[in-house]
């Protein structure tokens, strides 16, 4: 890692982090590779089971630093490969990522966000793509994942306006999943990643898959693809451990097994 990007192990959990609080984690170049190589040693890592990204100071992330820019920076602008201006958000990893968001989400962060699995918001952080006021393009596959996420008129509202979308509305839109108190939405976000890094991992991971997937599919190629990624769950042992440890009375009434 770069000293912009830190990589923490919280258990089963990795723990990203973008420190560029003097730009409000602006992602310049330096900045986006880093995050792109923190996040494939994730997945790369099997003792990993889900990452949490936030940011350091009271932000989240800015978007691209318009003050590198400005003084000459040029990020690469390619159609293919993994690389993308804000970093991470063309990877298509095997296991979940989840927001920490404080403060500002805007621009580039709100698309980083939004490649996020989950979103975990403090109540006076924002979203919104502030980069419409600066003639800068959308480029980080916000023009896919907003859609997904909120609906084709809400998207557009976003991308047309640029405007601010505080966390009660982006809550309430479905632009990020929970609220919780400022200044607790990492230790929200790692007491998620905990709940979700403790189940079976073969069977939550291939259901992410059949899910994400399905946007892609047709009908019959996603019912396809839904029943390989089950059948690849059943032959690795979890269904019958699972169902072995139920009849044994294990995690009945919500209880952990």
């Amino acid at each position: 890692m770069t000293n912009t990007v830190h990589l923490e192990r919280h258990g089963t959990t990795a723990v990203i982090t973008v420190d560029r609080p003097e730009r409000r984690n602006a992602i310049d170049l330096p900045t986006a590779e880093a995050l792109l190589a923190a996040f494939e040693a994730f997945d790369a890592d099997d003792t990993s089971h889900v990452a949490v990204l936030t940011g350091a100071g009271g932000a989240f992330c800015a978007g691209a630093d318009l003050v590198a820019i400005a003084e000459g920076e040029r990020k690469p602008l390619l159609p293919d490969g993994k690389f993308a201006p804000i970093g991470p958000t063309r990877l298509d990893l095997s296991k979940p990522v989840i927001a920490a968001i404080e403060g500002p989400a805007i621009a580039g962060g709100t698309e980083l966000a939004a490649w996020c699995d989950l979103r975990v918001a403090g109540r006076s952080s924002f979203l919104g793509m502030y980069n419409r006021r600066f003639g800068v393009p959308t480029v980080d596959l916000g023009v896919i994942r907003f859609p997904r996420l909120i609906g084709y008129g809400r998207a557009m509202d976003l991308i047309l306006t640029g405007r601010r979308v505080d966390a009660e509305e982006a809550l309430a839109i479905g632009l990020i999943n929970r609220i919780v108190e400022d200044g607790t939405a990492l230790r929200a976000a790692l007491e998620l990643a905990d709940q979700i890094g403790r189940f079976p991992q073969t069977a939550m991971r291939n259901d992410r898959r059949a899910l994400i997937d399905a946007y892609d599919l047709t009908r019959e190629q996603a019912i396809a693809n839904e029943i390989e990624l089950a059948l690849s769950t059943v032959t690795s042992g979890e269904l019958l451990d699972g169902a072995t440890d139920f009849s044994a009375g294990a995690g009945r009434h919500g209880d952990a097994r």
